[in-house]
């Protein structure tokens, strides 16, 4: 299989909140997109695995998402380790993303952070033949982007993506997690200010999308340089 774009993100719900409107915007413009969420959700206040797993699959039919994967792994306790990495390669390797969306590198959550790490790493290490050979051939992703989250307004974006036509389908897609935002105010970097959850994540949006004159926007930072073939073609007057 061979993807455009996949967003890995540590628990069903974390790529929809963060990214979902890109994903979407994605899928409307051709490309093949998935998701890959790295556990089950099952050390949740909220709901279950079974049920997550159930929303799960609404969100991706909502949001057009060609696949969605599950790694399986512990819920509260992702880690770094060479038996992690070497299973997130063997998923890189099937899925042959283009690009891969990864967490902010600072959250709040453990989870959060060591995803950002074990994506970076396993996105490299994947590209190495030797390494953990497996059934499929090795192959490294062109570029790696990190979603900033709620609580990373600090950091710069590289770049902001207009979301204004996929907004109202990303929000819908974040609703469908009953089990987890029914009547909350908060979620995971989310942090409450007496609004509604979807209020918050309208602003959110809302502010990212201002920064680059259009209704709503996500944010990604990359460490790496990006390329522009056109000076003339780049957008957003900034007088």
């Amino acid at each position: 299989m061979n993807l455009d774009l996949l967003a890995v993100g540590p628990h069903r719900d974390d790529v929809e909140l963060t990214c979902g409107g890109t994903l979407i915007k994605a899928v409307d413009d051709g490309k093949r997109v998935g998701i890959l969420d790295l556990t089950q959700g099952e050390m949740g206040t909220r709901g279950s695995a079974e049920l997550r797993a159930q929303e799960a699959e609404r969100a991706r039919a909502l949001m057009g998402v060609h696949v969605r994967e599950n790694l399986g792994l512990p819920d509260a306790g992702i880690t770094n380790d060479d038996a992690t990495r070497a299973t997130l390669v063997q998923m890189i390797r099937r899925l042959r993303p283009r690009v891969v969306i990864a967490p902010a590198p600072r959250g709040r959550h453990p989870d959060h952070r060591r995803t950002t790490e074990l994506v970076r790493d396993a996105c490299f290490l994947a590209g190495l033949r030797k390494y953990a050979p497996g059934e499929h051939e090795a192959f490294r992703p062109f570029k790696l982007l990190h979603v900033i989250a709620y609580r990373e307004d600090y950091t710069k974006p590289t770049f902001v993506v207009d979301i204004t036509a996929q907004f109202e389908r990303k929000l819908e897609a974040i609703m469908v997690y009953g089990s987890q935002f029914d009547g909350l105010t908060q979620a995971g970097e989310v942090y409450p200010n007496g609004e509604p959850l979807c209020d918050i994540v309208r602003h959110h949006a809302a502010h990212y999308g201002s920064l680059i004159r259009k209704q709503y926007g996500e944010p990604f930072y990359t460490d790496e340089t990006m390329e522009v073939g056109d000076v003339t073609a780049l957008g957003v007057p900034t007088f």
